[in-house]
């Protein structure tokens, strides 16, 4: 199965660290970022796996080519013209994957979600996609209804509230945690550009079953602040 980790990302947030050193590269322990994803993605059997690269690339194709040597299987997808966000990201990538759902997967979030029931719950629902979320602290948040199905999304700091599909129901926010199971289909509702997943997702629900998977028990961290990375660092001390 095939996966691809989004790396291409200036990681800004995390202040004058990356001016030299990519955010895919910043250390847990002994071990990147990039390669805890990559070691993630392959162990729930996505062994195929392509990785967008932009900010420092030259740096980040340094550490992808000593995991191939390590045993992995790893193509890149070059951005360094233009950043492309996560939807044109995936699109310029779109002739790596076949014909089966692929994964996913930001390269800053650390988690101990099952990605095996995360594509076996995709296969069972049969969906466009299916994206993880979790209720946690945060502005930007997904609406869906009782059944996991995307309508909507709404920012709590600014009012801004988008729904893309009605519902009986009452509405639910719950957070994107930045992780989805994706069928190869949706290739035929994209075209090139620069674009995130979110506005694409809010633009297809209304005709097409988008779902999300909750991962409520144990831990998501998104690396991209200095905050939340020595607090990772300290989770996984010793481990």
């Amino acid at each position: 199965m095939k996966a691809m980790i989004m790396a291409a990302g200036k990681g800004t947030r995390l202040g004058k660290m990356t001016e030299t050193i990519p955010k895919a590269l910043a250390g847990i322990n002994g071990k990147t970022i990039l390669e805890l994803a990559v070691e993630k993605c392959t162990a729930a059997g996505f062994g195929e796996i392509i990785v967008n690269v932009h900010h420092l690339a030259g740096m980040v194709e340094d550490e992808i080519a000593r995991l191939n040597k390590a045993g992995y299987t790893i193509a890149v997808s070059d951005e360094r013209e233009a950043l492309l966000e996560t939807g044109g990201g995936l699109y310029k990538a779109k002739n790596f994957f076949g014909t089966e759902p692929f994964l996913v997967y930001n390269a800053d979030i650390v988690t101990d979600l099952d990605l095996t029931r995360l594509l076996e719950y995709h296969n069972k629902m049969k969906g466009l996609a299916t994206l993880a979320v979790r209720e946690r602290p945060g502005n930007r948040f997904f609406l869906v209804d009782k059944r996991g199905l995307l309508h909507g999304w709404c920012n709590r700091a600014t009012g801004e509230r988008i729904i893309a599909r009605s519902s009986k129901d009452m509405l639910e926010e719950i957070a994107f945690s930045a992780i989805h199971i994706i069928d190869p289909e949706i290739f035929k509702f994209m075209e090139e550009g620069v674009f995130t997943m979110t506005s694409l997702y809010l633009k297809l629900a209304s005709v097409h079953n988008i779902y999300t998977y909750r991962h409520d028990e144990g831990y998501w961290f998104d690396i991209g602040t200095p905050e939340n990375l020595t607090q990772i660092r300290k989770l996984f001390r010793g481990k």
